[in-house]
């Protein structure tokens, strides 16, 4: 059965650097680690859920609140490692961060997508999501 967990020892959140590093391939082990610990002094949250003795599927997010959505769940990161893809693992993992929003009383739930994930895009569209907004950036 599938287990999800909040990564927060060294070694939670290395278990968690394969999966990972197929969402965001241009961090190293290393600043992988020091990246999430610095951010979860900031509020981020790693959250995984292995099956099997391995971990499955990956998910960053954190509790934020603003003026147009009022508290919300931002998931930074979500991924299933590609060969653990189509089993059920990403579905269970954003089920149970829906209920960890409602949990923490927010009033939405918020992800940015990339582009060029158009598998991505189709399984967020058959889980009822929309496509509410535009998202801007610039390199500096």
């Amino acid at each position: 059965m599938a287990e999800i967990t909040l990564a927060r020892t060294e070694a939670e959140i290395l278990r968690c650097y394969p999966v990972m590093a197929e969402l965001r391939p241009h961090l190293s082990r290393e600043n992988f680690l020091q990246q999430v610990q610095r951010q979860q002094r900031e509020g981020f949250f790693l959250a995984f859920l292995e099956s099997g003795g391995e971990v499955k599927s990956v998910a960053g997010y954190r509790l934020l609140e603003n003026l147009a959505w009022g508290k919300f769940l931002y998931v930074d990161d979500l991924v299933t490692a590609e060969r653990a893809r189509s089993q059920g693992f990403g579905q269970q993992l954003l089920d149970w961060l829906v209920v960890e929003a409602r949990a923490q009383g927010c009033a939405q739930f918020h992800l940015d997508s990339g582009v060029q994930r158009f598998g991505a895009h189709r399984f967020y569209l058959a889980q009822r999501m929309d496509i509410t907004c535009h998202h801007f950036a610039m390199k500096l």
